[in-house]
C-alpha cells in the first residue's frame, strides 16, 4: 500500500511538472504573437533639413540662419556617410514599427502589407499554424489540469494523459512550422520587401527567442506525458501480474 502511495505520489509530481512547462510555453507563445520585436535592426535613411537653431545631430544644418528666405545662399556641410542616420525598427507578425527621426513615437506599418504578395500566404499559412499551435497548447494544459486536480482512477488518468500528448505533441509540430515559415517570409521580405523599408542591419529579437523557448517548453511537456503514460501503463501491467 505504501508502495502504491508513493508512485501516486511520483505520478502527480510529473503530471505537475508537464503542467508547468505547458502553461509556461502557452505564455510564451500568447506573449511572441502579439508583439512585434521579432527581428529588429536599423536602416540608413537620410537626416531631415533642421528647422530651428538647435544643433541637433539627427538633421541637415546650413551655414545661414534665415531659412525662411529662398533666395539666401544655404550651404550644406554633411557629406558623405554624415547626410545619413541609422534609423532603428522592429517587426513581428502583425506590424512593423520604425523609429521617428527628431521626433517622439514610432510609425507602424502592417507587416502584410511590406510582404511581397508571392509570399502573403506563407504568412497567412504561419499565422494560421501559430494559432492552431496556441490552442492546440490550451487543450493540452487544460487536459492536464483535468488529469491533475480532478481524476480519480487510473484508468480515465491515462485516457486523458494519453490525449493531452497527442494535442501536445501536435501543438509543438504546429509551433515548429509556423516558426519557420516566419522566419522564411522575414528574408524574403528584407530581400524583395519595398525600398522604403528594407534594413541594412538585423537581426532577431527578444519575441522570436520566446516563441522558441515555447516551443522548447512545449517539447519538454509532451516527453514527460509521454514518459509518464509509458510508466503508468507499466506499472499498471507489473500489478495486475502480481
Amino acid at each position: 500500500s505504501k508502495q502504491m502511495s508513493d508512485m501516486g505520489i511520483y505520478r502527480r509530481q510529473r503530471a505537475s511538472v508537464a503542467l508547468s512547462l505547458s502553461f509556461l510555453s502557452l505564455i510564451f507563445s500568447i506573449t511572441a504573437f502579439s508583439s512585434s520585436y521579432w527581428c529588429e535592426g536599423t536602416r540608413k535613411v537620410a537626416k531631415p533639413f533642421c528647422t530651428d537653431q538647435g544643433k541637433g545631430t539627427h538633421c541637415i544644418r546650413f551655414n545661414n540662419s534665415d531659412v525662411n528666405n529662398s533666395n539666401a545662399v544655404q550651404y550644406i556641410w554633411e557629406t558623405g556617410d554624415d547626410k545619413f542616420v541609422d534609423r532603428k525598427f522592429h517587426a513581428g507578425i502583425w506590424y512593423s514599427c520604425e523609429e521617428i527621426i527628431n521626433g517622439e513615437g514610432e510609425k507602424c506599418r502592417s507587416f502584410i502589407s511590406l510582404t511581397p504578395p508571392a509570399d502573403r500566404g506563407v504568412l497567412w499559412l504561419s499565422i494560421v499554424a501559430e494559432l492552431l499551435y496556441i490552442i492546440l497548447l490550451l487543450t493540452g494544459a487544460t487536459l492536464m489540469s483535468i488529469e491533475v486536480c480532478y481524476y480519480n482512477t487510473i484508468i480515465d488518468g491515462l485516457k486523458l494523459n494519453a490525449f493531452a500528448a497527442i494535442f501536445t505533441v501536435l501543438a509543438g509540430l504546429f509551433g515548429m512550422v509556423a516558426h519557420m515559415m516566419y522566419t522564411t517570409v522575414f528574408q524574403m521580405t528584407v530581400n524583395l520587401g519595398p525600398e522604403d523599408w528594407r534594413p541594412q542591419m538585423w537581426d532577431y529579437g527578444w519575441s522570436y527567442c520566446l516563441a522558441w523557448s515555447s516551443f522548447t517548453c512545449c517539447m519538454a511537456a509532451s516527453v514527460t506525458t509521454i514518459n509518464r503514460y509509458t510508466k503508468t501503463i507499466l506499472e499498471f501491467k507489473h500489478k495486475q501480474k502480481k
